[in-house]
């Protein structure tokens, strides 16, 4: 098993909002996290920065997440903890009112593997050489394409297609969407928008499928996202599993 992750702030914005981690705890259990925060003054950086600096922070120090059930139950009561430190901070420094950001998360031990996110960052299981996404957006558009009244086509293209409809910080109590995955993966791939608006998944999946390390085939998708315009900062956490 090997993994990496990189973010980087892109050609436009002048300095990146987004944070990453991947961690273990002492049972050797993996979380990988990716957060895009927003708002002005800088407040977006350190909206992302407070969530994944506690929720690794946190993760590392126990010596396991225990079952499906109590992993569920730490990762609600985690990210609420997450949520609460980001609006203390707003009361405090009142410059960075309006500041929030996403949250995706995953958790891979040897029985389960649990996917977690609030907005628009993404989570992907790797299998049989393809994508898969298994988060749900939090925006606009996706809701008003379920609802019917936008084409998956339409929302690519939508003005407003990153307003969301979620995020942490935004409200005093956060809703956190968690999914349950079969663990028989080829690998977990986690990223913020900056990457997904600048390449498809048959882009993303052609670099992933490189006889290339890990590491160079994350540099490249940021270099390509780069190449394509690289209007926000892009934030990938990727593992594989020995012999992908």
């Amino acid at each position: 098993m090997e993994y990496y992750y990189l973010t980087d702030p892109g050609k436009v914005r002048e300095h990146n909002e987004d944070s990453v981690i991947i961690v273990k705890n002492k049972n050797n259990e993996l979380l990988l996290a990716v957060a895009d925060g927003m708002g002005g003054h800088k407040a977006g950086e350190i909206a992302s920065s407070i969530a994944i600096s506690h929720i690794g922070k946190r993760f590392s120090e126990i010596s396991s997440i225990g079952n499906k059930e109590d992993a569920v139950a730490w990762i609600k009561d985690i990210v609420s903890e997450a949520n609460v430190l980001i609006y203390k901070y707003t009361a405090e420094h009142p410059e960075s009112t309006g500041m929030g950001t996403t949250l995706v998360l995953a958790v891979l031990t040897s029985d389960f593997l649990l996917f977690g996110n609030i907005g628009d960052s993404s989570g992907y299981v790797i299998k049989n050489e393809k994508l898969h996404k298994i988060t749900t957006d939090h925006t606009l558009v996706n809701l008003l394409v379920k609802s019917g009244e936008l084409t998956p086509e339409e929302a690519k293209e939508h003005p407003r297609k990153n307003v969301l409809m979620r995020a942490l910080g935004a409200a005093t109590i956060v809703e956190m969407d968690i999914f349950d995955v079969e663990t028989d993966v080829d690998g977990i791939f986690l990223c913020s928008d900056g990457l997904t608006n600048m390449l498809n998944e048959e882009q993303i999946t052609g670099v992933l499928n490189e006889d290339i390390t890990l590491e160079e085939k994350i540099k490249k998708l940021i270099t390509k996202s780069n190449n394509r315009g690289g209007n926000d900062n892009i934030s990938i956490a990727c593992l594989l599993r020995d012999g992908v």
